[in-house]
């Protein structure tokens, strides 16, 4: 892996991608396990010019320019990790996908062998839940697959009303590369911590499983200042679903299927966005959410329902001039996604720096900015 990173506007040779392509070695020790004491001081790589910046986050003011656009993913982390145990006594871990009407839902099932249609689980019986409140918890009746009998997600019927449920037993469902207990070793500051940073200053919109990492930075005094420097804010809504952390499994990556996540973009956005293009302004994305929401708008023309875009070297990018995203896991994605926003070769550069910088990853880790590559085929 070298140092060395091509100027933004050549216009590289076209090439097909595989998997492999998109990984590269990490320390495990380079793994960030608790978010950074305050949100702005993470540390921003500038990777928006030919050669990589090092940065602190609380610099992005001095980044951008009066007219610019930022566009946040309001979407707000549910606690969507539920344990309990089957009538067996066997454990059981659910992580909603999503809420369905009539008290249902859809989720994912960790057990050790797979309950029959209608079979009643108990949920909210983990040690951490009981020592929170001495209740019992709740029924959860499974209905069957969804979104058919091939799906590999599962639909339950929650005894009342799944959000409030969620609320009081549930558990903010940090990614697995993030290490914590629920079987009642996790400390009660650990908890509190998660509850709190995992988790954006202005999200309102709930439904997400995972958080839009990238907007964890952002700090009430970060917003005041970018206002006065006269940069704009919109959001959008994207749920981002517990798929953003599934491995790409296939070598030929034109033949993996994306998951699905609802999105919207209100009225407002829309006119931000197109009065930002007409002043001349930059598009700013925060977090590859924000992009798939756009770009999702751009190539199908909706603005709101369920996107499956997957975005690979070689995509068109409609809306967005600068991204602001986090590191990301090897083989995923969002990998591919940012090497087609901001060149491959570059983006690799930057993370052999950031490796070789101590630079922390993934979601309570540290930030890069990128500019949109101006070649024909990143």
């Amino acid at each position: 892996m070298t140092a060395f990173s091509p100027p933004l506007d050549v216009i590289q040779t076209k090439r097909s991608f595989s998997l492999s392509d998109f990984d590269f070695l990490l320390p495990p020790e380079l793994i960030a396990q608790h978010p950074a004491t305050e949100r702005s001081s993470s540390q921003l790589l500038d990777g928006s010019g030919p050669m990589p910046v090092d940065r602190v986050f609380k610099d992005l003011p001095q980044q951008m320019q009066s007219g610019d656009l930022l566009v946040f993913n309001d979407t707000q982390v549910i606690k969507a990790r539920i344990f309990g145990e089957k009538s067996s006594g066997g454990k059981v871990e659910l992580l909603i996908e999503r809420v369905l009407p009539g008290h249902r839902v859809v989720a994912h099932m960790k057990v050790s062998k797979k309950p029959p249609i209608g079979a009643t689980l108990y949920m909210g019986r983990d040690a951490n839940a009981v020592l929170k409140q001495s209740e019992t918890g709740f029924e959860a009746t499974l209905i069957g697959r969804w979104p058919d009998e091939k799906g590999a997600l599962f639909c339950f019927e929650f005894s009342a009303e799944p959000h409030a449920l969620m609320a009081r037993y549930g558990h903010m469902p940090l990614p697995p590369y993030i290490e914590r207990q629920y079987d009642g070793s996790a400390t009660s500051a650990e908890i509190a911590e998660d509850e709190a940073r995992y988790q954006t200053v202005f999200a309102r919109n709930p439904g997400a499983v995972a958080a839009p990492t990238a907007a964890l930075h952002f700090d009430d005094a970060l917003l005041g200042q970018l206002k006065d420097k006269g940069v704009d804010t919109a959001s959008v809504t994207l749920h981002v679903g517990a798929g953003t952390f599934q491995p790409v499994k296939t070598e030929n990556i034109a033949e993996h299927t994306m998951h699905a996540e609802w999105y919207d973009i209100p009225v407002s956005t829309q006119l931000a966005l197109h009065a930002c293009k007409a002043r001349g302004g930059k598009v700013w994305a925060v977090g590859t959410t924000s992009v798939r929401t756009l770009e999702s708008w751009a190539k199908f023309g909706q603005a709101q329902g369920d996107t499956q875009i997957f975005i690979t070297p070689g995509f068109e990018f409609q809306w967005v001039d600068c991204l602001i995203t986090n590191f990301h896991l090897p083989k995923s994605t969002l990998m591919m996604l940012v090497s087609a926003f901001a060149g491959y070769e570059h983006v690799m550069a930057l993370y052999a720096h950031a490796i070789a910088q101590k630079y922390r990853f993934f979601s309570y880790g540290d930030a890069m900015l990128l500019r949109r590559s101006k070649s024909l085929s990143t």
